[in-house]
């Protein structure tokens, strides 16, 4: 049995290395010997020398262990995650066009518009507002946009990895509002290049776009680029045009405070714009003043300065009557060069000084008798003598409403269109002098009347202009004929079609209110047309010179007479006519009201040796105000501003040789061809002949007293119906030709 269990027990020999000797042999702890405890595995081998087999591996544990375990990880996970982003930033990197072609989008190109005397009106184009390099803006401003969006903006490469890392982690705690990790550098790379998206492809082309940036441009380039491009709310793009936008002044002279308030859009410029929420706007500007404290950039007492201004309340939209100017600059501009690629300054005619003066003097005239004459619009025209627009006023407000009253809207002129038929008169021979009876007319189924339903018998025509008579109005009309007040008005200026019908005497052609005061400047000229215009010259930012008008030579449309008659009879108007609200102290000035149908539209256009000017009130939906006439509230406005227009001025006569009766051709060798003309021309397109009347008996006292003895036409012109008592019997062609 022993035997048979060494047998079954196979005993492997042990080598030992042996000094000097290359044999090996087995030992005596190596044999097995029979019966000893060693045989039966229990015990340990007897010899003295240490058991050779490989000691039992200790369990790892503990906070070591993990801790290891740890590093190992996150170095195996970084590894990999490393290889994963890598590759992603090869994929979409591969989608993006070659480094080498890429370039800095051209700027929408900017508009200046600027006043006689350089000052900013507006500026248009994408961006609102011109672009400014970093060392002429404010510089509260970069540093209040460094302090609040990249306080480390000088010293990363384009990526901020600690900002990035603390965006991270305040966006994972709960109750913390959402911050961003991009640099300005990935902001201008978005702003450029980028969709608004939020897309991984989106994020990495971003980076590498603000490696290039950095690699590319100096990081006051890169800032000045941001500044000049970044969107601050209510349509502004840029620091130039944000400013003007909420401050009405340019980025080179914004104060802290409203530096402040500018960087604190950035972070949400339509809800934080001040036009829309100007509290939240200052609240963000406190965290604003805040940031630059803490980095240094100002001191606490800045700050108390800053904080005790009071807060910016901007409009909701673009302010001011000169943005009338601006829209009417852009329609120009664009019919004299064509379509804008670059950045353009346009010099226009517009005295900034007459601007305020006319939107002040409109404002306060609304805000005084606008409710109770129940007036909501108004508008108001200044040219000078050369049609070059000194100022206009489109509206009430242009923040609630652009629409251009001045220049768009066409409404009947009422008998402010009258001077134009008194020109017709005189260029047919009668004269200031001459008489016509204000009497009933009847021309077809019209009957005109006076607005006080009054007839005064028989009157000069510088009377009847001066009181604004209808019927002697309508009698000149038909006497000259209603094309030839057509003509006469086109070649003054008007460039709205009129309708040639007798109803044209009282103005009820729609014309603007640019193109009737246009066309009463050749009173003040000395006969010459002035076209308006308010473009004076377009040039690029370097001087180079697109376009300059050339009005040097007018063509003249009014003989020096008839000019001279035209202002002593317009003189009337404001000095004892329907005009007397319009009088001027100490300046010579002439003018006509006019009122429309149900009192719809009131205006009056009148003016010196200086300018000319018209106004109108009325509402946008046609309803009637509270009998509102030409020589009420248009003709106070234009008192107002006419005053402040001429105030420091010497007083100068109006232009024009002083009116001389013997200069005027006599008028009844004209009138008797015209009449002649009239009852030759076929009835349908011509209404019936005007007949001479008799000589008006002598003057007595309080009868049409100084009036002198010339014929006067009756009252019933071309209705064939009874005859008027001031008309002892109808005349006829045989009788004018025979002098009786």
């Amino acid at each position: 049995m022993a035997g048979r269990g060494r047998a079954n027990e196979r005993v492997e020999p042990t080598f030992e290395e042996r000094r000097g000797s290359e044999d090996f042999r087995l030992s005596a702890g190596d044999r097995i010997a029979r019966g000893s405890s060693a045989a039966k595995g229990g015990g340990k081998p007897k010899s003295g020398k240490p058991s050779r087999s490989r000691p039992k591996r200790r369990s790892e544990g503990g906070l070591g262990g993990l801790l290891r375990r740890m590093v190992y990880w996150s170095i195996v996970l970084g590894l990999w995650g490393g290889i994963g982003l890598a590759g992603i930033v090869a994929y979409y990197g591969a989608r993006m066009p070659s480094a080498s072609t890429w370039s800095i989008p051209e700027r929408p190109p900017n508009i200046k518009i600027v006043s006689v005397e350089g000052e900013v009106i507006a500026n248009r184009g994408m961006t609102g507002g011109e672009a400014l390099a970093l060392e002429d803006m404010s510089p509260y401003i970069p540093q209040a946009v460094i302090a609040i969006e990249d306080r480390r903006f000088y010293s990363h490469f384009g990526v901020d990895p600690f900002g990035l890392a603390r965006a991270i982690i305040n966006n994972a705690l709960p109750g913390r509002g959402t911050q961003g990790g991009s640099t300005l550098t990935q902001q201008l790379a978005k702003n450029l290049f980028l969709s608004p998206e939020r897309t991984i492809e989106r994020k990495v082309q971003e980076v590498l776009l603000a490696f290039w940036l950095e690699h590319t441009y100096t990081k006051d380039q890169i800032l000045a680029m941001y500044l000049n491009r970044v969107y601050f709310g209510s349509n502004a793009y840029g620091v130039e045009a944000a400013s003007r936008r909420y401050f009405n002044k340019s980025a080179r002279d914004v104060n802290l405070g409203e530096a402040a308030l500018l960087a604190g859009l950035l972070k949400a410029p339509s809800r934080l714009s001040p036009a829309r929420d100007p509290e939240a706007a200052e609240a963000r500007a406190q965290v604003v003043l805040g940031a630059m404290r803490e980095a240094g950039f100002i001191t606490d007492d800045e700050i108390k300065t800053a904080m005790s201004q009071s807060p910016t309340r901007a409009k909701r939209y673009w302010s001011g009557a000169g943005q009338y100017v601006a829209d009417m600059v852009m329609d120009d501009v664009r019919a004299l060069i064509g379509t804008v690629e670059d950045d353009l300054v346009v010099e226009t005619t517009i005295d900034m000084s007459l601007e305020k003066k006319a939107e002040a003097a409109l404002v306060d005239a609304l805000a005084r008798d606008g409710e109770k004459s129940r007036a909501s619009q108004a508008a108001l025209v200044s040219i000078d003598g050369t049609g070059a627009i000194r100022a206009l006023v489109g509206g009430r407000d242009y923040a609630e409403s652009q629409f251009n009253r001045a220049v768009k809207a066409k409404r009947q002129p009422g008998s402010a269109f009258k001077p134009f038929v008194y020109v017709s008169a005189l260029e047919i021979g009668l004269r200031p002098e001459s008489v016509r009876n204000d009497a009933p007319v009847r021309i077809g189924k019209w009957t005109p009347e006076n607005y006080d339903q009054k007839y005064r018998g028989p009157v000069t025509l510088t009377s009847a202009l001066a009181n604004s008579l209808n019927t002697i109005a309508a009698e000149l009309v038909m006497e000259v004929g209603p094309e030839h007040v057509v003509k006469v008005a086109h070649r003054l200026g008007i460039e709205s079609e009129l309708q040639a019908n007798a109803s044209i005497a009282l103005g009820t052609s729609e014309v603007s209110l640019l193109e009737l005061t246009s066309a009463y400047a050749p009173f003040m000229n000395g006969g010459y047309k002035a076209t308006p215009h308010v473009v004076r010259r377009v040039t690029t930012p370097d001087g180079k010179v697109l376009y300059e008008n050339d009005y040097a030579n007018p063509p003249q449309v009014l003989s020096e007479q008839i000019v001279a008659a035209m202002n002593m009879m317009l003189t009337h108007v404001i000095e004892e006519g329907t005009g007397r609200n319009a009088r001027l102290k100490g300046w010579p000035a002439a003018g006509k009201t006019g009122t429309t149908q149900s009192f719809r539209d009131a205006l009056f256009v009148g003016y010196t040796s200086n300018l000319t000017t018209g106004v109108w009130f009325g509402n946008d939906d046609g309803t009637s105000m509270k009998k509102v006439t030409g020589g009420g509230l248009p003709a106070k406005a234009w008192h107002e501003f006419m005053t402040a227009a001429h105030s420091g001025l010497a007083p100068m006569p109006l232009g024009g040789a002083p009116y001389d009766p013997q200069d005027m051709q006599q008028p009844e060798q004209l009138s008797i061809g015209s009449i002649i003309s009239e009852v030759f021309s076929p009835a349908e397109e011509r209404y019936p002949a005007v007949p001479a009347a008799p000589v008006a008996p002598a003057a007595s006292d309080g009868d049409a007293a100084g009036i002198p003895q010339m014929p006067i036409p009756p009252g019933e012109v071309g209705s064939g119906e009874a005859t008027p008592p001031q008309a002892a019997r109808r005349t006829t062609l045989l009788d004018i030709i025979m002098g009786q």
